[in-house]
């Protein structure tokens, strides 16, 4: 994604919108221009970040393959427990005296 900020600086452009747009399709980016100042498309362009982070999840989702019991795999990763007062988080007997 190619995002122009400060659009509301317009005596200031440093590069044309025509210019950014013809960029960003030859290298196949969304293009957006924002200003932050007058809250123009700011909100647009975390919408379409957030939009196309899901589609490219969701395509590596449905393209793994199924576990032999049908089940989805399981996402790599480490599971991370958060204590809090319904979770308590069970202390290591290696080191304790007994």
């Amino acid at each position: 994604m190619l995002v122009g900020n400060k659009s509301d600086l317009e005596e200031q452009r440093a590069v044309s919108t025509e210019d950014a747009k013809e960029f960003a399709e030859k290298e196949n980016l969304f293009f957006l221009e924002t200003s932050a100042l007058q809250a123009t498309n700011v909100e647009s362009a975390f919408q379409t970040v957030l939009t196309e982070i899901f589609k490219i999840h969701s395509k590596k989702n449905m393209v793994s393959e199924p576990k032999s019991n049908g089940a989805a795999p399981a996402m790599p990763g480490t599971k991370v427990l958060v204590p809090g007062p319904a979770q308590e988080i069970p202390k290591s007997k290696c080191c304790s005296s007994m």
